[in-house]
């Protein structure tokens, strides 16, 4: 018996049942539903009319014995559209077999696998190993139904229809984390839309990799592939975590996801290179954790801007804490990606501290802006010595009530542990923006989403609130007319 509440989702229950993985059960998915829009008792639109007959009253005929021409009559007919006279004449002859109507979908199913197993191996191989959803559907288009449409825009029509049952089945729920995390040790596969930018048709709003990468433009490029890799992982559908701002302030544009220092499957890793956090003094690295060997090695997935080889992978040893990075890099942490089971708590060593659990204790939670004043940031909890820092805005990323040195945080000049009175709460936390604010921004702003300064006389002038779109805000010179830009609400302080 079929498991499912419709036509596709049984086939894809059915075909998963079968062994085939979740690339090369949507790419068959995609090339049926071109073929027969997953109707078992389809009959080809153009012999409807030629024949007279409708599906319900071909398939009634052919079943009563009234109709005895379906073996020869090279009418497509069924999920697959079986055309030639053999392949009819095995679906004919399997359907009396089982007892079954020439248009049940459970029996054409069997049918279809049976053809796989003897006829086309090769094409049955591909479905169960497929690496992406296009190289399976290529497989069933040249190899298994072979229309007289091979093009190229034919093979990116029926990839497409089985993107579509990917994205509906293979991919977890929003909040629902991955059952079983699979590594990627491959390269982006062409088309992927977490590796192309928007202006191409895909989900990135990352710049282009330099140089660029044929299959997937947003490589080469560490914060590219990061980026898309990172929401890949939980099958968002679109860049729904992290920001594509330069590699070493990957944390600071966090929103709210924990952050620490043990390695974690799909977890960002985030260096800083030399000390300014300004990108004046270099960029940053980002990689995603793929694989974990012990708690001080692992494998990783990786991409760099400037590098003529898009994709690698990479075997890094935490070494002195430095997880295998040149001098000029400095470790700052792993971002963990909420999608994968156990990564939405932080425990860096040797102090673990709670991200959003028993919060009572403490005034600023998980993610909040606050105003650093701390002279001195620790790299533990309860560490007895520490190192000078300045006064900052910055955000906190995790918190540890009871400890001394209760809240992390992250800012352009401070990164680890300080004391509760050394932070106070940031101007514009104080007082909720509303469109038509009159408003003065904050010399650390970027233009939103980006690493880019804004003008240097939009600093110092007053600024009206034009829109606001959650953490994002529109703001301009004047009430109406033309735009200034977009800036983080946290840069803003009412006047």
């Amino acid at each position: 018996m079929l498991n499912g509440r419709n036509n596709e989702e049984k086939i894809w229950n059915y075909l998963k049942g079968a062994g085939l993985n979740d690339c090369g059960a949507a790419g068959l998915m995609g090339n049926l539903y071109a073929e027969s829009g997953l109707r078992p008792d389809n009959l080809q639109n153009t012999y409807e009319k030629k024949l007279g007959m409708t599906d319900a009253s071909y398939t009634a005929a052919v079943d009563g014995g009234t109709y005895t021409g379906f073996v020869r009559d090279c009418a497509g007919y069924g999920l697959a559209q079986w055309t030639y006279w053999s392949r009819k004449q095995g679906l004919f002859n399997f359907a009396k077999a089982a007892g079954r109507s020439i248009g049940d979908l459970e029996m054409q199913l069997d049918f279809l696998m049976k053809e796989l197993r003897e006829g086309y191996k090769a094409v049955l191989t591909m479905l169960k190993t497929a690496g992406s959803v296009r190289q399976a559907s290529d497989a069933v288009l040249l190899q298994f139904e072979r229309p007289a449409d091979q093009s190229e825009t034919a093979k990116k029509r029926r990839a497409s229809f089985g993107q579509k049952y990917y994205d509906r089945y293979a991919k977890p729920k929003e909040g629902q984390a991955v059952g079983t995390f699979k590594p990627r040790l491959t390269r982006p596969e062409a088309g992927n839309k977490y590796y192309i930018t928007k202006a191409s048709g895909g989900w990135s709003d990352a710049i282009k990799g330099k140089p660029v990468d044929a299959l997937c433009n947003t490589l080469s490029n560490c914060v590219g592939y990061a980026y898309g890799r990172f929401n890949e992982i939980g099958g968002y559908g679109c860049c729904k975590y992290l920001r594509p701002v330069n590699a070493e302030n990957f944390i600071q544009f966090a929103g709210g996801l924990a952050v620490g220092q043990e390695p974690k499957l799909g977890a960002c890793m985030v260096w800083r290179k030399g000390a300014t956090l300004n990108g004046s003094d270099g960029a940053g690295h980002v990689a995603i954790v793929e694989q974990i060997i012990s708690a001080t090695e692992i494998v990783t997935s990786e991409s760099g801007y400037g590098s003529k080889t898009p994709f690698w992978t990479k075997r890094r040893k935490k070494g002195a804490g430095n997880w295998g990075a040149g001098s000029g890099y400095t470790f700052l942490g792993f971002i963990y990606n909420p999608a994968v089971s156990g990564s939405t708590t932080t425990t860096p060593a040797p102090n673990p501290p709670t991200t959003g659990g028993a919060t009572e204790a403490l005034k600023y939670k998980v993610g909040q802006m606050v105003q650093s004043l701390a002279k001195k940031h620790y790299t533990s909890s309860n560490a007895a010595t520490g190192k000078n820092c300045k006064p900052c805005e910055a955000k906190v990323t995790a918190i540890n009530p009871g400890s001394k040195h209760p809240y992390h945080v992250v800012g352009t000049s401070v990164y680890g542990w300080v004391d509760e009175d050394d932070i106070a709460a940031t101007a514009s936390a104080d007082a909720a923006l509303a469109v038509g604010d009159r408003v003065k921004m904050d010399k650390s702003a970027t233009i939103y989403g980006t690493m880019r300064k804004f003008a240097a006389w939009v600093y110092a002038a007053k600024l009206y609130v034009r829109g606001i779109d959650g953490n994002r805000v529109v703001v301009s010179t004047l009430k109406s007319g033309a735009i200034t830009g977009a800036v983080d609400k946290k840069h803003l302080t009412k006047v």
